[in-house]
């Protein structure tokens, strides 16, 4: 059994309101970061950002819309960037599924490792909300895990009917 990455703290303030967040977006996908102090264990910002993905002027797939794939904008991506060197860093970059489901797709996986898939294209968690037309169902967070050289599920968190 791989010795498991622990989760960086999200409090229920914090899940509160990257779901209300994912119900605004909803149907879209929503995304954006969490913020906390530098080396620590617990987040304290969200940080929303505008999912780009419609725009198709990124290099992901432009066929996929909105509401099955997402993309920070340039100006986001260049923030969450400025970010890294800050007191409060981003800790956690979350997205939610408006599938229903809560887990790191394929493109997600590929999208969150660097180009030679070795590590994690940031030094973040990542957090997948799950949500459907009537509630959101769950939320899963994963972190890179070197002995399994790629992302590993570390907590699941219960929906809201938001």
């Amino acid at each position: 059994m791989p010795d498991l990455p622990a989760p960086v703290e999200i409090g229920t303030d914090i899940l509160e309101e990257i779901y209300r967040e994912a119900r605004n977006s909803f149907p879209a996908e929503c995304c954006g970061w969490l913020s906390g102090a530098r080396g620590g264990a617990r987040v304290s910002l969200v940080r929303s950002c505008i999912n780009d993905q419609a725009s198709g002027n990124h290099p992901t797939v432009a066929e996929r819309t909105a509401e099955a794939a997402y993309v920070l904008s340039g100006e986001d991506l260049l923030a969450l960037n400025r970010s890294l060197d800050t007191e409060e860093p981003a800790l956690v970059i979350y997205h939610s599924h408006p599938n229903g489901r809560a887990y790191l797709s394929e493109t997600d996986r590929q999208v969150a490792t660097s180009p030679w898939g070795d590590e994690p294209a940031y030094p973040v968690q990542q957090v997948v909300i799950g949500i459907d037309g009537r509630r959101v169902v769950e939320a899963a967070h994963f972190a890179w895990s070197e002995e399994e050289g790629g992302f590993v599920e570390i907590a699941r968190y219960a929906g809201a009917e938001i």
